[in-house]
């Protein structure tokens, strides 16, 4: 049996499902992404939101908590210039129920494929946002 498909859909219906999300999971994300962001790229916060939470992120065959780990695999082994997308997926794959220390062995994971500074730099992030003590 094969996984269920999302079916097809309104860009509407896809950022609403995208801002249910992100508000579960950080509130207010949205509105900073705009401030920061909508002057230069119009709408770019709304494009993301509805593209990656409320097309990618919500979709069947994977639980949050799985995909939320997969991005930070996946920015981890892009490397340092990652940090400040990795710190906030820190935030919010805490928020999708992953403990410290899942949070921080799949980084350390990424040290075979990265290399080593990434997975240190992706540790760096990893703790400003988590805090120094032990796992």
């Amino acid at each position: 049996m094969s996984d269920p498909v999302m079916p097809a859909e309104t860009a509407e219906t896809a950022l609403q499902r995208g801002r249910d999300l992100l508000d579960a999971m950080n509130p207010g994300l949205e509105q900073v992404l705009s401030d920061r962001y909508d002057h230069a790229v119009p709408e770019m916060a709304e494009t993301l939101v509805e593209w990656a939470y409320g097309r990618h992120y919500t979709r069947p065959g994977l639980d949050l908590k799985t995909r939320q780990l997969c991005t930070i695999a996946a920015l981890t082994a892009l490397g340092g210039q990652t940090g400040p997308q990795l710190k906030i997926n820190v935030e919010n794959t805490l928020a999708a129920g992953a403990t410290r220390t899942e949070i921080l062995e799949v980084i350390w994971q990424m040290a075979v494929y990265g290399g080593l500074p990434a997975a240190i730099n992706g540790l760096n992030a990893a703790l400003e946002v988590m805090g120094p003590e032990a796992a």
